[in-house]
């Protein structure tokens, strides 16, 4: 696993928990929100990826000048 599918993981898990913490969702459906949170933070890094990229602000491994 890379470093940016660690900090997705990790960013999601935060979202989930402060959402459980202020009473939006419940710890018995963590895996329902979960999965759904996760995938719209990869999409998130995917498309301001593609947004640099379109920019020219990455360099050949994709990371940022």
């Amino acid at each position: 696993m890379d470093k940016i599918q660690k900090q997705a993981l990790q960013v999601a898990k935060e979202i989930v928990v402060k959402f459980i913490e202020v009473g939006r969702i419940s710890p018995s459906n963590f895996s329902e929100h979960f999965n759904a949170i996760h995938a719209d933070v990869v999409a998130s890094i995917v498309e301001q990826e593609n947004k640099l990229a379109g920019d020219g602000a990455l360099d050949g491994n994709g990371d940022a000048r």
